[in-house]
């Protein structure tokens, strides 16, 4: 195996295994790194296992043409440090590009001084609850063994790929390419006939690019998407100076609005104004020029419960789409037919525009589905298409995916991952009923919004359970089944009252769990937004943790 700089690796299976008082399941993104800082914050000896060969996370693996951030970049960031961050760091733009966001994540590494604490290229496999030694026994790819007194997994929402579902892949000629596992290489598409499956978010960041250089670009497109233009631009030395100097305010503005951005929450309710059409569209207008989620979050309050609101909004967008779009029977083919923000909508950087391009076609598969994929390319079920490139950019196996990947038990031989697709209960986005000492971070059932403010909340509270924890002289926390029951059945009953459940029949979206076959759908996430969120974080440990029980075992003591 090849050794990282500053990493650990090698051959670690020894007869007494390694001890650690944590171990991170994916040491590289934001998530891994900011458990990391929390676990050392707290004194603890920790060690962290990722997957790839080096920092970076889902912006290690997802480094296709085009991928940047649709979070703007003052908020995209670890939002935990007291500073900014780096005081001689500063975005280029205002939605960052994937090999930004790397090096900003390799920067914080060092400056924090974590990447000793990572051992790269190195997978969990499998981890086992022994409630007598009170410790959890964990297996890696390279025939390590460890114990850790805490279990804390940092995988990430959006970290297994949907792999392309078609037999005949393994016969194409051609090049073919997952964006989710983008290859460090260049990746040529001039003079090349190029198909790229897919239409959500990663698709709409790719798609342009594609275009620019390919011989002819074919889109095969299941189901459109609400594309909100970004405007993104370049952030200037005298805007990113503002920015540093108002950080206390942006972060404080953030942890106050729903989904965790640099917002202000729409005041506007469309039941108020419904009478005046003239005053609707003044509204979304202002919203559709400022760009990004600011056109939902900053337009009308209640577009995600009122019906009639959502049309007005979801109207907006596919009048938009008809006047870009030159090609009228594209257009249509562009417009969605559900309400908008039922599928989490991506941000676009001139994707409609894209269409209008002569070597650009697109290829509606809810009227003629793929069958297979051929020696020369696709079929569908009315045509035969010759590729030099097939992009497959299927989306994600959402949250409960890298966890059921993982061979995590608990005393009862019980596995995580199907408990968690059998019965989604878990208390606060954090810890599982009968998973002792195991924390989750930016876990199922947490809030829905900007990540690195949801990874910081989630992170914060696994800390501070644990200083709870030393303070108090015991060793051993788990969810009670009645704290995941209550917080979970919370988490379905704000669902059922927002129009995405309206949908789950009609729509297919990584939110509900409805995009992989044969997965339960449920609610992933918590959609009562971060101030509610961290309300509840709050209040379960201000409380004493009704929600938990603790005791003290004959285990190994903590290093601190």
């Amino acid at each position: 195996m090849t050794s990282q700089p500053n990493g650990t690796n090698g051959d670690h299976a020894k007869a007494t295994p390694e001890h650690y008082d944590a171990i991170v399941i994916g040491g590289g993104g934001f998530s891994g790194l900011r458990a990391l800082y929390e676990v050392r914050r707290q004194g603890l000896n920790a060690k962290a296992f990722e997957a790839g060969s080096g920092i970076g996370g889902t912006w290690y693996w997802n480094r296709y043409p085009g991928a940047r951030t649709d979070s703007e970049s003052w908020t995209f960031i670890f939002s935990f440090l007291r500073e900014y961050g780096l005081d001689d760091w500063a975005w280029k733009e205002r939605y960052p590009q994937q090999d930004e966001v790397e090096v900003y994540l390799n920067r914080l590494a060092d400056h924090l001084e974590l990447r000793q604490m990572i051992q790269f290229s190195t997978l969990v496999t499998a981890a086992r609850r022994d409630e007598k030694r009170n410790v959890w026994k964990v297996k890696t790819s390279d025939g390590g063994e460890y114990t850790c007194k805490f279990l804390i997994t940092g995988s990430g929402p959006l970290a297994t790929p949907v792999d392309p579902p078609f037999p005949g892949l393994k016969s194409f000629k051609g090049e073919w390419y997952q964006t989710g596992l983008w290859p460090k290489e260049k990746v040529d598409f001039a003079g090349k006939r190029v198909a790229v499956v897919g239409a959500g978010a990663t698709a709409v960041q790719v798609i342009p690019i594609v275009a620019h250089s390919a011989k002819h670009l074919t889109v095969f497109q299941r189901t459109p998407n609400y594309v909100i233009p970004s405007r993104n631009h370049p952030l200037t030395p005298e805007q990113y100076g503002e920015i540093k100097r108002d950080y206390k305010d942006i972060k404080q503005r953030a942890l106050g609005q729903t989904w965790g951005f640099d917002m202000f929450d729409s005041k506007d309710m469309y039941t108020i104004i419904k009478e005046d059409p003239e005053e609707v569209q003044r509204v979304l207008d202002r919203g559709w020029e400022k760009g990004g989620f600011r056109y939902f979050f900053e337009t009308f309050a209640d577009l995600l419960m009122d019906e009639d609101c959502n049309k007005q909004v979801s109207d907006f967008v596919r009048r938009k789409i008809r006047t870009v779009v030159r090609d009228k029977e594209t257009a249509e083919v562009l417009c969605p037919k559900y309400p908008v923000v039922t599928k989490r909508p991506p941000l676009g950087h001139h994707y409609y525009e894209t269409f209008n391009k002569p070597n650009v076609s697109l290829v509606d598969c809810m009227k003629v589905p793929i069958e297979d994929v051929t020696p020369a390319g696709i079929k569908t079920a009315d045509n035969e298409y010759d590729f030099d490139m097939i992009i497959f950019a299927l989306g994600f196996d959402a949250v409960l995916g890298t966890l059921d990947k993982i061979d995590i038990r608990n005393e009862n031989n019980e596995r995580l991952g199907d408990n968690l697709k059998a019965n989604l209960e878990v208390n606060l986005g954090s810890t599982v009923p009968g998973f002792a000492n195991m924390f989750m971070i930016f876990g199922p059932t947490a809030a829905f919004a900007n990540s690195p403010l949801i990874i910081d909340i989630t992170s914060d509270f696994a800390g501070q359970t644990i200083a709870w924890m030393k303070e108090n002289n015991v060793d051993r926390c788990e969810s009670t089944k009645e704290g995941a029951e209550k917080w979970s059945q919370h988490v379905r009953d704000l669902y059922d009252m927002l129009i995405i459940s309206k949908q789950k029949d009609n729509v297919r979206s990584w939110l509900m769990g409805n995009n992989i076959p044969g997965k339960k759908v449920t609610p992933v996430f918590f959609y009562g937004g971060v101030p509610a969120y961290y309300a509840a974080l709050t209040k379960e440990r201000e409380d004493g943790y009704p929600g938990h029980m603790f005791s003290k075992t004959d285990g190994p003591a903590l290093t601190a």
